[in-house]
């Protein structure tokens, strides 16, 4: 492994705070899909499979997906899954039934608190553009939420990174005030050239995630992933020390954070409110 994955550090010191210290009483098998090629997690997961491991750590929906298809009977723990029941990973949240359990990323008013902050962010904005991508998730709840906010929506479809600068072209010429991103794989892949492209148009962004805020986005506001994947360690070591995937509910997240990104503000001449600045999380000078 030539870098830790950014969930690495959070998910192995809370094995560490609970007793289980890789080369002492842990041995950490890691596999990861190279950027772009999904297609490869079933033979990943095939081959952890093969090494009969006590449990399988799971990151994202694909991953788990592909974990649940090569073993029935091996426990899966995952972390930042969409939508564990409609996927079929779990029969239900309060009760797993089969080998995977884990934390899910599913919570039902976060986009709707996105639209709220961004207008909050740029309250002269009347018309607010969304960039999609159709393999994500619809528009549904983005449309309520400017609407319950008096917005109108401008969405722009996008199918891959050789899109973004029309889309954002067209979202200006359409003048739209301010921009969400709805999340999707595709976004968070290209998440620096994305950012640059929003500042380069001058639409302040909601981002979804902290790393886009990280390389240069305005804002964004998201579950905590280091206390997703320190929740997703408590899993594993009840596992280890003998409870089943069917018997631990799945847990939704409880802790939010919004990162504000001042240097992409002033780029966009866009002066962030006080009383925004005082609620975020962290401010990136």
């Amino acid at each position: 492994m030539a870098h830790a994955a950014p969930f690495e550090p959070p998910l192995t010191q809370g094995l560490q705070d609970l007793g289980w210290v890789e080369g002492r009483n842990l041995v950490i098998e890691r596999r990861y899909a190279e950027k772009n090629r999904y297609e490869i997690l079933p033979s990943l997961a095939a081959e952890l499979v093969r090494l009969q491991p006590d449990v399988i750590v799971a990151i994202g929906t694909a991953a788990a997906r592909a974990a649940k298809g090569a073993t029935q009977t091996i426990p899966i723990v995952f972390a930042r899954a969409g939508d564990p029941v409609g996927w079929g990973l779990v029969s239900s949240l309060a009760r797993p039934l089969g080998n995977l359990t884990g934390v899910s990323i599913q919570v039902t008013d976060l986009i709707p608190k996105r639209v709220e902050l961004l207008s909050t962010a740029v309250p002269d904005a009347k018309r607010l553009g969304a960039l999609w991508n159709p393999a994500d998730p619809t528009l549904r709840e983005v449309e309520g939420a400017a609407r319950s906010l008096n917005l109108e929506l401008v969405p722009a479809r996008v199918s891959g990174p050789d899109d973004f600068e029309p889309a954002l072209r067209t979202l200006v010429e359409q003048r739209a005030g301010a921009l969400i991103v709805v999340p999707g794989i595709l976004f968070n892949e290209y998440t620096r050239e994305l950012a640059d492209l929003t500042v380069k148009f001058r639409l302040p962004t909601m981002f979804d995630t902290r790393p886009q805020v990280e390389m240069g986005g305005l804002m964004s506001y998201d579950k905590s992933s280091p206390a997703m994947y320190r929740r997703a360690a408590a899993y594993v070591d009840k596992i280890l020390k003998g409870a089943k995937p069917a018997d631990l509910p799945v847990e939704q997240p409880t802790k939010f954070e919004l990162v504000i990104n001042l240097k992409a503000a002033k780029a966009l001449g866009l002066t962030i409110p006080y009383t925004l600045l005082v609620r975020a999380d962290e401010v990136i000078e």
